[in-house]
């Protein structure tokens, strides 16, 4: 899966990505880097965030339910 020009997948380097406004809906985002990255207003219901490193993601309004991990 690509979105915004990044490759959505397990394991994915996304630190400093501009995800805002992404659907991200059902990704599997299992031990992705997600480091400093924009997830504002971002749709992630039911994606997989398993030992997903989100330490200072932008998550203002991102919509989280559902999520896994």
């Amino acid at each position: 899966m690509e979105v915004n020009g990044y490759r959505i997948e397990p394991g994915a380097d996304l630190s400093n990505a501009n995800l805002r406004d992404a659907n991200l809906t059902r990704a599997n985002l299992t031990d992705a880097d997600l480091t400093r990255s924009n997830l504002f207003a971002a749709d992630l219901t039911d994606a997989n965030l398993t030992r997903a490193n989100l330490t200072d993601a932008d998550l203002r309004v991102t919509n989280l339910l559902e999520i896994n991990g």
